[in-house]
């Protein structure tokens, strides 16, 4: 069984960065064909794809976002991370982290999400 676990803080203060990590367990970040993604959902939103990291360590990032954002992981720990930069209230939103299998691009695992407000 797969599981991801969002963590980070929950409220993030206008202009600094937020950071989220995604704890993976039941599977490796590494293994071939898999990648790890990052979605949000602010109120009244739909899902937005932040970006990707690839089971060889490769990242996209949404064109939107792609100035401020860097996802990047460890190994060692089987996570991976969100690092999103001058945060405006327009950043608020449920973050998730997902499993994507690359064939037909399919989310087949999600972490239960975690609530950012940007706020001072």
């Amino acid at each position: 069984q797969v599981q991801l676990q969002e963590s980070g803080p929950g409220l993030v203060e206008p202009s600094q960065t937020l950071s989220l990590t995604c704890t993976v367990s039941g599977d490796s970040i590494t293994t071939y064909h898999y990648s790890w993604a990052w979605i949000r959902q602010s109120p009244g939103k739909g899902l937005e794809c932040i970006g990707y990291i690839s089971y060889s360590g490769s990242t996209n990032v949404s064109p939107s976002l792609r100035s401020r954002t860097s996802i990047s992981r460890d190994t060692s720990s089987n996570q991976f991370t969100l690092q999103l930069s001058s945060v405006t209230p327009e950043d608020a939103a449920v973050y998730t982290c997902a499993r994507v299998r690359n064939t037909h691009w399919v989310y087949d695992y999600w972490g239960q999400g975690t609530q950012v407000t940007v706020s001072s």
